[in-house]
């Protein structure tokens, strides 16, 4: 066990989530909102996100009592602001090649809210073949494949291909490490989250991706650290806590403790952060995401959570 390591984890996730419950209201949606949303990434997205750490934290169980509390809360408020499901359910009705309503729904599904209407129209539109030849990153049809496993919703006539489908992503090219930019950096990150459902399943990414990954994940965290991207930084730490052996080191939990806010706050970038609560939650909501997801799984990877 890393002791440091355990308690800086623990200090972050704890701190991130606390702004996460207290601000959460930032995060509601418009009154009249639906399901057509026309600015999905303004409102609906962070609240999928939101629910995304919040059932990690639950998922891991091993926050503490008051942590798993907020994620609860934090989870009831985002279901509710989804309308119970019923929201994804019409969105997938009126756009049945979107993959949204089933990757938001993953995050309740695996913390036990269930909408049964949902579940039958995604078992149908997963199967279907235009859904799957929709044109998209690759690292977005992995996206699609594990939120249908963590549902459950992957069981149908046609399964997916893990291998095939991780090979189509840069990371599975092993492409060369000094040519990763910003956007590729994160897409890497997903497919590394994706692949392991978020550290559930340590062997997900096969053995020479996770030697590949072990090599450089501390020279791309160090360059992004460098230069003041510490939202992607705080990815890549989260992609060290899902290998097989997992990336916990001490002096990487140092430099992000530090930059944390004292009311939990994590700062996107090295630019000044805004006075306004309501820019403070647009701008600082998915690095203080980020944030929480990596101490919930660096906690729970240290303390030998999983094997």
């Amino acid at each position: 066990m890393d002791l440091p390591v355990t308690h800086l984890a623990h200090q972050v996730a704890s701190k991130a989530l606390t702004w996460l419950h207290t601000h959460r209201e930032h995060g509601a949606l418009p009154p009249d909102s639906t399901a057509q949303l026309a600015e999905p990434d303004s409102v609906y997205k962070p609240l999928g996100e939101t629910a995304l750490a919040a059932s990690l934290v639950v998922r891991e169980a091993v926050a503490g009592t008051q942590e798993l509390k907020l994620a609860r809360e934090l989870l009831d408020f985002c279901w509710e602001q989804l309308g119970e499901g019923s929201m994804l359910h019409e969105r997938l009705l009126r756009y049945p090649l979107m993959s949204d309503p089933l990757e938001t729904y993953a995050h309740f599904a695996r913390s036990g809210y269930r909408h049964r209407a949902l579940e039958r129209l995604v078992a149908h539109t997963t199967s279907l073949r235009s859904a799957r030849a929709v044109e998209v990153l690759p690292n977005r049809r992995l996206a699609v494949a594990n939120a249908a496993r963590v549902a459950g919703l992957d069981q149908g006539p046609v399964p997916f291909d893990w291998a095939a489908l991780t090979r189509e992503t840069w990371l599975g090219s092993f492409p060369e490490p000094w040519l990763v930019d910003w956007s590729t950096a994160y897409n890497m990150t997903h497919t590394v989250f994706h692949c392991t459902d978020w550290a559930r399943v340590p062997t997900g990414l096969a053995g020479d991706l996770t030697a590949y990954v072990g090599d450089w994940l501390p020279v791309w965290t160090d360059i992004w650290a460098e230069i003041g991207e510490w939202d992607l930084m705080g990815e890549l730490m989260i992609v060290g806590s899902c290998l097989d052996e997992p990336r916990c080191d001490a002096a990487d939990w140092e430099r992000l403790a530090s930059l944390q806010h004292e009311d939990g706050l994590f700062p996107r970038d090295a630019q000044p952060v805004a006075d306004d609560p309501a820019e403070r939650f647009s701008d600082q909501h998915h690095p203080t995401v980020v944030a929480a997801i990596a101490g919930t799984l660096a906690l729970s990877r240290t303390l030998g959570s999983r094997a």
